[in-house]
This record gives structure tokens, C-alpha cells and sequence, in this order.
């Protein structure tokens, strides 16, 4: 427990806190962020933090916004409770509100609450009116967007570093920070950073000082350009920024030595990721693709998860049904489990006949895989045996003992599995020995067509790569959503999968050196590392495939 729990339960009811959720990476959160978030019964939050926050309050929790948009209340998984606010509702009496009905608020906003604009004045309002609050800092954008752009703002010189709003700066700030020869970091929007550099240049700043723009800093979004005071502004024409209907979004500008180009070159490690901002589409569903998107993330891509297929129960449950109650009179010496649905189909019955992981008890258990080993791990069960190379049926059969009458009392393995399973690990399962009961524990059907716009984005070059991990992902994704567009990296986990893509009029640009999907996405960033190298070399900018559209791509030949 944080030191200042003790305090925020004391304080419950009717009690805020402000809390300040960082410059947009929901990763920069703090702990003690997420941990009053999931007690919040109100959630109180900007628009552009929104996403951000919501993802760690709990179930039930009243969400309030300034958009009076229905959509944006809707929460975290469970029933909760969507308000509809107006536009120019006042904060401060929208937080006491809430407080003085007993609730537990958390008013959440972009930044750092010690630098927003009006989080004081709402904590000088619930003091006024004898209403408990906290503070939980977060990241100022004036601090974490630099250093995501790899613009450091102080060396071991220790120069000063001052921060401007551009937005209120009166004359004489800009007077007495064009005397210094400092770091400046600029709070502005893109269509003023030009006004902002010629204040400074007017206030006795050289027109050549290095200067450093940062726009969406800290997402996959971020952007950076590199000029100077004199030139910044005719940069961001030349780079088609300006003009632009998005002109009044706001940036971070970073003006002094601190900023100049080679530096950055040698700093910027988020914008220099070998997928940034790439939209990579996964046809799995969320469950199965945890630590797959979760290392896509990790090259600075954004997954979309896509299910390409669903899972229902077996038409004749019968065999199921006899198999697991096998399990129970001691039929079987092994359970073999090559998927997180089998796993799942496994539990759901034991639940029906009201057993749990007790009943594992003298059984041995195997696991294709880690994601497989997490799920029987929540279920209560610790596999006795998970491959130590790849993780597939051929992994498990290399690390599976052959069937020995004198150690091993009973023969039978029980294989929960889909109904259209390949048949590798029951011939190996055999060839070792063993007798095994294949069991259709769950059928996989085509799943639904996603929404229209990602289907939309699939056909028309939305998406940056695309990973096929199975023949039936690619027939499937095929089928309910179209082909893939032309630009589209088009990503593979074996030969068998990368056949059946190119039948599908697919060129394959990648493909896994082993069939394994942390494989395939390592594959995959190798392959944007290379683009990227290419493109840097060759004095282009760089782009995503998503951002070039040339006329046609022909299919690969065949050998």
C-alpha cells in the first residue's frame, strides 16, 4: 500500500483527487495513477486523456467528459454509467459535484496538474468549500515530449532551461528569455510555432539557433523536425505541415544547442523504432495475440487485432464429455494442451460438472507453449512439461518421454483440440509409444466480418504489414474482409502459409526463419529496420508503406 492510500481511504467519501495522466503514452502513468483510478467511482477527464485513463478504472465507474458525446463514456468491461455533460460545463463545480454526492473523483488531466491551466484554480474551489483532495503528479509534456523526440534538455554544463505557454507569454517573458542563451522549451501549436520563433529572434535570440518541433509527442503518432529560429517556419512549409486544417494542434518546441540536428540523430530512439507507427494488422483474436501485440508495441507499431475465426463447442459433446470424466477415474497419464481454447473448452466443462484443478491431481500436464502455460497457470494448474525450443507440436514432441511400462502406469494421453488440428503431434504421440485419445474439444468456424471502416482500411491500404500466422488465417481474413491492398507488407510465419498467399494473389515480403509468431514479428521489424536504413541512405524521408501508393505491385514468381 502507497503512503497516501491510507489517506485517500481516510478521506472516502467525497474526496478528488487530481491527477495528471502524462503527454499521451498511456505507459507513462504512474503507479499511483492506476491505483487511485481503479477506486474512482466518478472519472472526470479530458478528451485527449481520456483513452488514456479509462482503461484502468473499474468496473461500474461513472465517466463525465466535456464532449456531451455518448460514446466517449463508455468504460472499462461491466455495466457502468454513462453521463452526457455540455460543452462548457464548469469544471470545478462538475468535480464538487461529484464529490459532495459521496464519491470517490478523480479528475484527471493531460500532463502534469502543477503545470495545467486550471487545476489550480478547481483545487482552490474544493478547498473553499471543505472538500478532501490529493495530488498525483504525472509527466508534464514540456518534459516527457523532448525526451521522446531525443532532445536533451540539460548536459553537463547545466544550462538553464525555462518554459514558455505561447499561448499567455506576456512581452516580458519573451524579452527575458530572448536575453538568455538557455534552453527554451515552448508550449504552441503547429500554425504558431513561426509567430513564437519570431518573438524569440525579436528578443535577441540568433536567427540560427538550432530548434527541435515535436507534434502528438509520445505516440505512435509523434513527428519531429529539425530546423532553426530563421528557418523553422519555411521547414514546415517545405515538409507540406503548413498550412493545414490541423494547424492548432499543439507541439513542444525545444529551441537552444540542446536541439540541434546531430544530436538528434544520435538520441532519437522512439522515432527511430523499426516499425514506428506502423498499423500492422493481427487476424487473431485479443486472447491469442497478447505477446504478439505486445512486441509489435515494442518496435513502436500499433497492432489491430482482427479475429479471423470463432470458436464454438463440438456438435456431438459426448466424446468430451466421457474424456473428461476420464480424467477424473484415472484413465489417463498425460493431458496435452496446444492451445489457449483448448485450455478454455477443458475448464468450461470441469465448471459444468463442477470440478476444478484438483482434479489434475496424478495427471502429468503439457503446454505447446508459454501463452498456453499462462492460461492452465490462471486455471490452477503448473504444466509439468512446456517445450524448451520452438513452441509448436514438433517442439513438444521433441521434449516428450517415450511411454515406459515400468514408470508409467498408464499408456493413454487425452488431446483436447480443435476439429481441424493437424495430425502431427498424435502420430508423434504414437510413434513414442503412447496411446491417445483425440478429442474435438472445440470447433473453429469463420469469424464475423469486422467493421466496415477496417475493412475499408484493409482493401485500400490502410494498414502497414499485415501477419499471417496459418493457411486459414489468410483464407479466412480473405474472406471476410478482402484481400489485402498492394502496399501492404504482407508477413508470413512458414512456407505453407506464404503458399497459400501467394494462391491468394498476395506477393509475401517477409517470412519468419522459424515457425513462431515472436519469430515472425522479430522478422517483421528486421524488415522495417532495413527500409528504414535504405530510405536514410538514399536521402528519402521516411515513410510507411501505408504512405506510398504506387500503381501496382506484381505477385512474387513462383521457384
Amino acid at each position: 500500500m502507497s503512503p497516501t492510500t491510507a489517506v485517500s481511504t481516510a478521506c472516502a467519501p467525497g474526496h478528488v483527487t487530481f491527477l495528471g495522466a502524462g503527454p499521451g503514452d498511456p505507459g507513462l502513468l504512474t503507479l499511483r495513477a492506476v491505483e487511485a483510478l481503479s477506486r474512482a467511482d466518478v472519472l472526470i477527464a479530458e478528451p485527449e486523456v481520456l483513452d488514456v485513463v479509462r482503461t484502468h478504472a473499474k468496473a461500474g465507474v461513472t465517466v463525465l467528459d466535456a464532449t456531451g458525446a455518448p460514446e466517449r463514456a463508455a468504460t472499462t468491461d461491466g455495466p457502468s454509467t454513462a453521463v452526457v455533460v455540455p460543452a462548457l460545463r464548469d469544471w470545478a463545480n462538475l468535480v464538487m459535484e461529484a464529490a459532495r454526492g459521496g464519491k470517490r473523483v478523480v479528475r484527471a488531466v493531460s500532463g502534469d496538474p502543477g503545470l495545467d491551466t486550471y487545476a489550480a484554480e478547481e483545487m482552490l474551489a474544493c478547498a473553499s468549500a471543505d472538500i478532501t483532495f490529493e495530488v498525483v503528479p504525472g509527466i508534464a509534456a514540456a518534459v516527457g515530449v523532448p525526451a521522446y523526440a531525443g532532445v536533451p534538455l540539460r548536459d553537463q554544463q547545466g544550462a538553464d532551461v525555462r518554459f514558455v505557454d505561447a499561448t499567455t507569454a506576456s512581452e516580458r517573458c519573451w524579452t527575458e528569455v530572448g536575453a538568455s542563451d538557455g534552453t527554451v522549451v515552448v508550449s504552441t501549436t503547429l500554425d504558431s510555432v513561426g509567430s513564437a520563433a519570431g518573438e524569440l529572434v525579436a528578443a535577441g535570440r540568433k536567427p540560427d539557433t538550432p530548434l527541435s518541433v515535436t507534434v502528438a509527442g509520445t505516440t505512435t503518432r509523434q513527428k519531429t523536425w529539425t530546423a532553426t529560429l530563421g528557418t523553422i517556419a519555411q521547414t514546415l512549409k517545405q515538409a507540406k505541415v503548413l498550412p493545414s486544417p490541423e494547424g492548432n494542434r499543439p507541439v513542444i518546441a525545444v529551441v537552444g544547442e540542446r536541439s540541434a540536428a546531430a544530436q538528434r540523430d544520435q538520441l532519437s530512439w522512439f522515432e527511430s523504432k523499426p516499425l514506428f507507427g506502423w498499423r500492422v494488422l493481427v487476424p487473431r483474436t485479443k486472447e491469442q495475440a497478447v505477446s504478439l501485440s505486445d512486441q509489435l508495441r515494442s518496435y513502436g507499431a500499433v497492432p489491430h487485432e482482427v479475429p479471423t475465426i470463432a470458436v464454438e463447442p463440438p456438435r456431438t459433446p459426448q466424446q468430451m464429455e466421457r474424456a473428461v470424466k476420464g480424467l477424473v477415474t484415472g484413465r489417463y497419464e498425460w493431458i496435452a494442451f496446444t492451445s489457449v481454447n483448448a485450455v478454455k473448452a477443458v475448464r468450461e466443462k470441469f465448471e459444468e460438472y463442477g470440478l476444478d484443478a484438483r482434479a489434475f491431481a496424478g495427471i502429468k500436464v503439457a503446454a505447446v507453449g508459454d501463452q498456453t502455460a499462462q492460461a492452465l497457470i490462471a486455471f490452477g494448474v503448473k504444466p509439468d512439461l512446456v517445450p524448451s525450443g520452438e513452441q509448436s507440436a514438433a517442439g513438444l514432441l521433441e521434449d516428450w518421454p517415450p511411454y515406459d511400462p515400468v514408470f508409467d502406469p498408464i499408456d493413454r494421453v487425452f488431446l483436447p483440440r480443435a476439429d481441424i488440428a493437424t495430425e502431427t503431434l498424435v502420430a508423434g504421440l504414437i510413434e513414442l509409444g503412447w496411446e491417445v485419445d483425440d478429442v474435438t474439444a472445440y470447433r473453429t468456424v469463420r469469424a464475423s466480418p469486422p467493421p466496415a471502416d477496417t475493412r475499408e482500411a484493409i482493401k485500400g491500404g490502410g494498414f502497414d504489414a499485415v501477419l499471417f500466422t496459418s493457411s486459414s488465417t489468410v483464407r479466412n481474413l480473405v474472406g471476410i474482409a478482402g484481400k489485402p491492398h498492394n502496399v501492404t507488407v504482407i508477413a508470413c510465419i512458414g512456407p505453407a502459409t506464404a503458399k497459400t498467399a501467394e494462391e491468394h494473389g498476395l506477393r509475401v515480403d517477409v517470412m519468419a526463419p522459424e515457425p513462431s509468431v515472436l519469430k515472425l514479428a522479430a522478422a517483421l521489424a528486421d524488415f522495417g529496420a532495413k527500409r528504414r536504413t535504405a530510405a536514410i541512405e538514399a536521402g528519402d524521408p521516411v515513410t510507411r508503406p501505408s504512405e506510398r501508393r504506387p500503381g501496382s505491385r506484381r505477385r512474387r514468381a513462383a521457384p
